[in-house]
């Protein structure tokens, strides 16, 4: 299996988006995905210029990928999927359908992002028709799910044509909205928020009336309250055929995190704890069939 390095999810400064890249110039991850996936306002870095950073990744000598909006509500944010679609030289995964028919009627290769409504092998044929040549798993479907998906397109004849990627680290995104929360909760309207999600590299945590991690706001996605960590499944997901792990990009001890993952899987080391990395808790349980916020690696002592 390959480790993939995903988008980043928050607004950080441009510098420090320039420098979290270089530093992983050398790092163990095979694929890197960078882009604005979340809010159109947030311009730090134009379109123009991730396509240039992108290229100058290239030159690592890893595979990367152009990620695109999830969410877009303006023919603003359509011209900019459209220069990422017609990049000329990158691959790109689509977060949108809108992106999927843009690679589609170019006759180009995509990822599938996370975000993209694929719940059987008949949805993952249809876009392989379509250009799809890697789809990133829902992140609410279960092991069993993937499974029995991935065995459907087995006989179907597309396991040697598409690749699996699941997004096995982060605070993992849950759903988008119109609405900015991060806004919302300054007082401020959407139209003038004054990019204050900048003030939350990390997002913002929301608990629950029990004190426990929830939800973390960021803009105008929702993500997990807790952070999504499946290391200690890493042999059942090889088992299942997943091809790929996702990463995706927190502001610290990120360098530490993508070592011990890649340790393990390299059968270096069988240590997967990294709680101690952590701003929030740990969880897997959409991976096991269970809650999302459950942490079953800890009952079970695979931790």
């Amino acid at each position: 299996m390959r480790l993939s390095l995903g988008p980043i999810q928050y607004l950080w400064p441009r510098q420090t988006v320039e420098d979290f890249y270089q530093s992983h110039v050398d790092s163990p991850v095979d694929i890197i995905y960078l882009g604005e996936t979340v809010c159109a306002k947030r311009r730090y870095l134009k379109t123009t210029e991730w396509i240039d950073l992108a290229k100058e990744l290239v030159k690592s000598g890893k595979q990367v990928v152009l990620s695109t909006l999830t969410l877009i509500e303006a023919k603003s944010d359509m011209a900019g999927v459209k220069r990422l679609c017609n990049n000329g030289d990158l691959a790109v995964e689509a977060n949108d359908m809108g992106a999927v028919q843009l690679m589609a009627d170019q006759s180009l290769p995509f990822i599938g992002g996370p975000a993209l409504n694929i719940y059987n092998a008949y949805t993952l044929n249809l876009l392989h028709q379509q250009g799809l040549i890697r789809w990133v798993m829902p992140v609410e479907l279960d092991a069993e799910t993937l499974k029995d998906i991935l065995a459907d397109a087995d006989e179907m004849g597309l396991s040697d044509k598409i690749e699996t990627e699941v997004f096995s680290f982060g605070h993992m995104p849950l759903a988008y909205s119109a609405r900015c929360f991060t806004a919302r909760f300054r007082n401020l309207p959407k139209d003038d928020c004054q990019l204050v999600c900048q003030d939350y590299p990390e997002g913002l945590a929301m608990d629950s009336q029990e004190g426990e991690a929830f939800f973390t706001i960021n803009g105008i996605q929702t993500q997990s309250g807790r952070i999504q960590h499946l290391l200690p499944h890493w042999q059942k997901m090889q088992q299942i055929g997943v091809d790929i792990i996702r990463l995706s990009p927190q502001p610290q001890h990120m360098n530490e995190i993508i070592q011990r993952y890649s340790q393990v899987i390299q059968g270096i080391s069988t240590d997967t704890d990294i709680e101690s990395w952590l701003n929030s808790p740990a969880c897997d349980g959409y991976w096991l069939g269970k809650s999302g916020m459950d942490y079953i690696a800890v009952e079970a002592g695979l931790k």
